[in-house]
């Protein structure tokens, strides 16, 4: 017997074939059908006889699984075997990718599941791309700007969320009391969003303030008066273009060549994009 990524089958049946058979070379990222553990590979070591595999996620986290089927390549069933060279695994190099986890290598993006991130806008998705890009081609969870949340209920309504459909919303300027706030409440009324719909949010005016000031070279960000626009007025205080369009864009081009990492945002911004991930990848149960 052998197993695809349903559970066991017969190879011995007319047109099966034997499952392609993949040492468990380190760094290889692989999906434990059964749990849906995602996973690289850190090392393999011998335990009561058997052959015993342990992947790390990219929060860090570890689980150890018996070597052989019910393993998922690149979405493909394989059978999992003992590393050619005959010893144990150790001494894995660990990079970090931009978000600070674990970048695990040899995977391709994943087809992109039901479940989505949420944001306010372009600049939004344009941050969060770059500092947790990575984990989210890993994981397979896409980022979508909405353009405003003005009209939050009936966009959560039209995506119609359930378990394996979920939505983690990221909005601006969600503190007690903000247009902001009420938004987020009536959009948690919509059927379904109560146990499949995470809305979470930062105190900023507008993302661009998730940004460090001192990666910018300034104390604090510059105070911009009510009638005037916050952008426009924050390039304006920088001595940077700011009349038109295409300069808020190039504008926001140099801000974001600052980021080259998690450490170059605020806190309160980062623990709330890994608050919606969380979300959007722990299995339901």
């Amino acid at each position: 017997m052998s197993y695809d990524q349903w559970g066991p089958q017969d190879l011995s049946a007319p047109g099966r074939t034997a499952l392609p058979q993949v040492p468990a070379t380190a760094g290889l990222v692989l999906e434990d059908v059964q749990s849906g553990w995602v996973g690289a590979v850190l090392r393999t070591e011998k335990s009561g006889g058997m052959h015993i595999l342990v992947l790390e996620d990219r929060r860090g986290k570890t689980k150890s699984f018996q070597l052989g089927f019910g393993f998922l390549l690149e979405g493909r069933p394989v059978e999992i075997i003992a590393p050619v060279a005959k010893k144990t695994v150790t001494n894995v190099t660990k990079t970090r990718t931009a978000s600070g986890s674990v970048r695990v290598t040899g995977m391709r993006a994943q087809i992109a599941k039901a479940s989505r991130i949420w944001v306010e806008g372009k600049h939004d998705a344009e941050l969060v791309e770059k500092v947790w890009g990575d984990d989210l081609r890993v994981e397979g969870i896409v980022v979508e700007p909405l353009h405003g949340v003005d009209d939050l209920a009936g966009a959560i309504r039209a995506f119609s969320p359930g378990p394996g459909r979920r939505l983690g919303v990221l909005v601006d300027h969600l503190v007690p009391g903000s247009k902001e706030s009420k938004i987020a409440a009536d959009a948690m009324r919509v059927p379904g969003a109560r146990d499949n719909v995470l809305i979470v949010g930062h105190p900023y005016v507008d993302v661009w303030q998730a940004i460090r000031p001192q990666v910018l070279g300034i104390q604090a960000w510059p105070q911009v008066p009510r009638e005037v626009e916050w952008k426009v007025g924050i390039l304006q205080s920088f001595g940077w273009p700011h009349r038109t369009p295409t300069d808020i864009a190039l504008g926001w081009r140099r801000l974001l060549g600052k980021v080259g990492s998690y450490a170059d945002l605020e806190p309160a911004l980062l623990g709330r994009v890994e608050e919606v991930i969380d979300f959007l990848t722990v299995p339901v149960s």
